[in-house]
């Protein structure tokens, strides 16, 4: 373990530790049957995220970071807003491609979109179902950079939001009224 943390750059260790401060707001944002808290842990997760992808050089998922905290103000405001999530849409393709170095920037680009529609026009479980597809896609991103912080944080990201929807599930089922924003 000290062999492999001594081989890497510093670069690659502040994205780590970054991905493992991600990997805590994450947690306690998916845990979270509140979706406007939800919103909010999810703002600071994201910029740890942005600079870890800027560590390890990930421009384009740095930079798709960087839009997903102003989608997720955005959404939070405008829910349902079809011309704002169609503008954030075209403005994160605009991005992708303006930062795209290889085949793997679709990895980050597919959490972007999925995160978009999801947040601007879901609630609750099936707001949750998007973002564990946008979970995948950056846990496969993160894969690929060799982000273990980054990997781990979307794992575990995947595994809370799976438990939070049974939890959503289990309430609507036992409290027909429950609404996940109350």
């Amino acid at each position: 373990m000290i062999d492999l943390i001594a081989d890497m750059t510093l670069a690659e260790v502040l994205g780590q530790v970054c991905g493992l401060v991600a990997l805590g707001f994450c947690i306690a944002g998916f845990a979270n049957k509140n979706d406007d808290r939800l919103m909010v842990l999810l703002i600071s997760a994201n910029v740890a995220f942005a600079l870890m992808f800027a560590f390890f050089q990930s421009w384009t998922a740095s930079a798709l970071t960087v839009l997903v905290i102003l989608r997720i103000a955005l959404a939070r405001r405008y829910q349902g807003n079809w011309s704002i999530m169609l503008g954030m849409l075209a403005v994160n393709l605009l991005v992708a491609w303006a930062t795209w170095k290889s085949i793997t920037d679709v990895f980050p680009l597919a959490a972007a979109v999925f995160g978009t529609l999801g947040m601007f026009m879901l609630r609750g479980i099936p707001l949750r179902i998007v973002l564990g597809c946008a979970a995948l896609s950056w846990m496969l991103n993160n894969i690929v950079i060799g982000s273990v912080g980054g990997t781990l944080a979307e794992g575990m990201v995947l595994v809370t939001n799976i438990i939070t929807i049974i939890r959503l599930y289990r309430l609507k089922k036992k409290y027909p009224d429950f609404t996940p924003g109350s």
